[in-house]
């Protein structure tokens, strides 16, 4: 018996179809445009989701394990994305739309930001910048953690729409990134290490050589594994972080702990990122329109086996329309041990 139901099967379904349409225009861009793909960089990540699938075959037929075959599955889907989902950002920066950093250096001063006050901040207080450097870096940990997580907890919906909504946040900041590029702080301030003396932050201008060379079009590799982060507006690590405090939530023991966290990595992001602040308040919006939707995504997907979702929300009118259809003379007559969650 194959461990995995069918509205869950159908959230994978749309995930994976999703990662196939950023595949497949990669592939078009290598094929009918200029870009050529280094197969090498692909390796780990191939190799890595085909022993995942593996065991997820063996956990859902074999053993009959839906909470591990979910982590598997999960993990498969979020490694293959971020594999196809860096070249497609490339693609987009090639575009070569007029950069926008004097405009949202303008809207942040329009704001109240400083960002060079917040720099200098950074740099008297070196002592405690490490934390944010970690905090700032932390994402990659923190996903696998989360991934594992919250399917140890059961919540195996909830943990699709994590991944579903961070895949549409970062196709979303993409797409946004191509329209209203931004080269970010570090270049547009011409900054150098006598303005930070002190410190050391993550990223300062680490992107910027693949960055203009994709816009001028001296650079035309699309990899996987060393792939640089070249997304200034939106943040997609504010994203991110909002997402990680939302997937931890129904955890009540990772819960407080992955806010703490995720706020110390946001705090961190201009500074470490390199970004300006507005970019920060666009990825934290996307962040929360991504995981409504995906919200909506699964559960029309799961009504169409199941009519409720019961998973957790931070949504007041998704929780109340699940009370609801809770009251309804339809629900009241479904068998008994019908739950889109295995705690159930």
């Amino acid at each position: 018996m194959d461990a995995v139901p069918p509205h869950l099967r159908r959230v994978d379904r749309l995930i994976w179809t999703l990662i196939a349409i950023v595949t497949g225009i990669n592939l078009t861009a290598s094929v009918l445009g200029p870009f050529r793909v280094i197969w090498t960089t692909f390796l780990a990540a191939a190799v890595t989701n085909l022993l995942l699938f593996a065991a997820y075959r063996f956990y859902t037929i074999t053993r009959n394990d839906l909470r591990i075959a979910s982590a598997l599955n999960c993990t498969a889907q979020i490694i293959a994305f971020a594999a196809v989902g860096a070249p497609l950002s490339y693609i987009a920066a090639s575009a070569d739309f007029p950069l926008w950093d004097a405009t949202i250096a303008a809207w942040d001063k329009q704001l109240g930001f400083d960002w060079m006050g917040w720099l200098a901040a950074m740099n008297n207080h070196a002592e405690l910048h490490w934390i944010f450097a970690a905090a700032y870096s932390s994402f990659t940990v923190q996903t696998a953690a989360v991934v594992l997580a919250v399917a140890a907890a059961g919540h195996v919906l909830w943990l699709r729409q994590y991944v579903l909504s961070f895949i549409l946040a970062t196709l979303v900041t993409i797409v946004i990134a191509a329209v209203l590029p931004a080269q970010g702080a570090w270049g547009y301030l011409h900054l150098s290490p006598e303005n930070y003396p002190a410190i050391h932050p993550v990223t300062q201008e680490l992107h910027l050589a693949t960055f203009h060379g994709l816009r001028d079009g001296s650079y035309r590799d699309l990899i996987a594994q060393g792939a640089q982060g070249i997304i200034t507006f939106p943040s997609l690590h504010t994203a991110a972080a909002v997402l990680l405090i939302i997937a931890m939530w129904p955890i009540k023991y990772l819960r407080w702990v992955g806010m703490l966290l995720n706020l110390t990595m946001i705090a961190a992001t201009p500074v470490d990122g390199g970004h300006y602040f507005s970019d920060v308040i666009a990825g934290a919006t996307i962040a929360m329109l991504s995981w409504m939707a995906a919200t909506r995504l699964c559960k029309n997907l799961e009504q169409e086996v199941f009519p409720v979702a019961e998973t957790p929300s931070l949504v007041p009118e998704i929780v109340a329309d699940i009370v609801d259809k809770l009251r309804s003379p339809e629900i009241e007559s479904l068998p008994q041990g019908i739950h889109t969650s295995v705690n159930d």
